[in-house]
């Protein structure tokens, strides 16, 4: 009886080798680090929603998220805003042309663009738009040291969910047709594009997204922007 049982015991060992052999490893996910020590610059272009109109400086979007990542321990050394209420792409471009924003010889760690609400707001025809934004891109490429990964498109927030908007659908189809064009003209590019739109049309549902003007976001829909910024600029920066 001794030898069939040891042929029993060698067959199971033999078995039991084989499923050992046969299972597929746990995939090794790499842990990137982030090296937080470097000194950071940041360059915020745009118009009213990137100057940040009818909420304190320190609380437009790029502030704030300035704070937020010297809040987890990056070592931003300053940020760069060119922006006004009202610009259009044509005078974004002009803006950053002029010597008293000359930003030539400049490279950012991080640029960010967020322009075409004006565009929308005064019926300039889309295919314009589309030739300036495609070259403003390329100037935030350049400042980005030619690092596409270095750069962010923000979508043009939805004015039609304030009570200046008052909810008008056509306001709303005229920002979808717009933030179509740059979003196109961004994925070409490779560049990554974070949307915030849908955050501003929660503005008639929760007020408090809306400044006390009636019409720009309030420090809150900022905060919340940045929220959704956070984990691309950190892909940036890693």
């Amino acid at each position: 009886m001794r030898y069939p049982i040891l042929f029993f015991l060698f067959m199971i060992s033999l078995f039991n080798c084989q499923n050992k052999t046969d299972e597929t490893p746990a995939p090794i996910v790499p842990i990137v680090k982030i090296d937080t020590s470097k000194q950071i610059s940041i360059l915020a272009l745009g118009d009213s929603y990137t100057k940040g109109e009818s909420v304190p400086t320190y609380q437009n979007y790029p502030n704030q998220l300035v704070d937020s990542l010297r809040a987890q321990q990056y070592k931003v050394k300053g940020i760069r805003i060119i922006a006004q209420t009202g610009w259009r792409t044509d005078q974004l471009i002009n803006a950053i042309q002029n010597q008293n924003y000359d930003i030539a010889d400049s490279t950012f760690s991080l640029v960010a663009l967020l322009i075409g609400v004006n565009n929308q707001y005064q019926n300039d025809k889309i295919e314009i738009y589309q030739t300036e934004f495609e070259q403003l891109l390329n100037i935030a490429l350049a400042r980005a040291g030619g690092r596409r990964e270095h750069v962010v498109v923000i979508s043009i927030p939805d004015y039609a969910y304030t009570p200046f908007g008052g909810g008008t659908s056509a306001i709303s189809q005229g920002i979808d047709a717009f933030n179509l064009v740059n979003q196109n003209i961004t994925n070409q590019y490779g560049v990554a594009y974070v949307n915030v739109t849908d955050i501003s049309r929660k503005g008639i549902q929760q007020p408090n997204l809306v400044a006390a003007d009636g019409l720009h976001p309030s420090a809150k829909q900022y905060t919340e922007w940045v929220k959704r910024l956070l984990p691309t600029v950190k892909t940036a920066l890693k």
